[in-house]
């Protein structure tokens, strides 16, 4: 008698972790080189007394990332880099190499080029760019080349994966790929500009929006169908 509650369960269920998807969406529309995400379902179909028909459920499979880039905007900021084709830069962290597309860059006491978390930027020869107490300009060319008017200092280090959507977000604009690297030939680098999130507002508003009436419809399906049971449940004890 209850079956039809646990499928009305697991779709409440799982709209309830679309809500939080679309939730760190919106969180994230003026964040950096962040990458807006979809939930996956399927339908999961069981047989819970083994003998009876089967029952259909939902079941969340997982998250599809939207992997296009997001506007460019100008900053004239020297070390502010956009990456307007494929790939991501790597950065050292004391778990090992990560990846971001976020490209609003700084330099830290040691005068090394960094992110907006403090994280060293890697370059080719997975070294960190210093930047000369002495140098007065700072130039990065359409390769990822850096140097200043003293000479090159390295070259951006932009790489990609075969299946991106593999790889974990680790918040702050950063992923981890359990994958080999794959060099990026022509990295297509703008200096004095940074890339946006590409999350459309309106679209995850409206989004929103669906998933909560969505929600509140199922909840009145829960309601009524257990003032139905509950009725039944009252009538066959008085016939009893």
């Amino acid at each position: 008698m209850e079956n039809s509650l646990y499928i009305t369960l697991s779709r409440q269920e799982a709209l309830r972790r679309q809500l939080d998807v679309v939730s760190n969406n919106i969180a994230n529309m003026n964040t950096t080189g962040f990458k807006s995400q979809r939930m996956l379902f399927l339908e999961y179909m069981e047989r819970p007394d083994k003998q009876g028909d089967r029952m259909s459920f939902v079941q969340d499979y997982g998250l599809l990332r939207n992997t296009e880039a997001g506007p460019l905007t100008v900053t004239n900021n020297e070390l502010d880099v956009a990456l307007r084709g494929e790939g991501y830069f790597a950065v050292e962290t004391l778990s090992g190499t990560r990846y971001t597309r976020g490209g609003a860059f700084q330099l830290n006491s040691n005068r090394e080029v960094v992110d907006h978390s403090g994280l060293p930027l890697m370059d080719t020869n997975n070294q960190r760019i210093v930047v000369p107490a002495d140098a007065k300009d700072i130039h990065i060319a359409g390769d990822g080349s850096v140097g200043t008017e003293a000479g090159p200092l390295g070259k951006l280090k932009v790489v990609t994966f075969a299946d991106q959507q593999k790889m974990m977000e680790l918040g702050g604009g950063l992923y981890e790929a359990n994958q080999e690297e794959i060099a990026v030939e022509q990295p297509e680098v703008t200096q004095g500009t940074i890339e946006g999130s590409n999350v459309q507002s309106v679209v995850e508003m409206t989004q929103m929006i669906d998933v909560l009436r969505t929600y509140q419809s199922v909840q009145k399906m829960i309601d009524t169908e257990h003032e139905r049971i509950r009725g039944a449940i009252g009538k066959l004890a008085r016939v009893q």
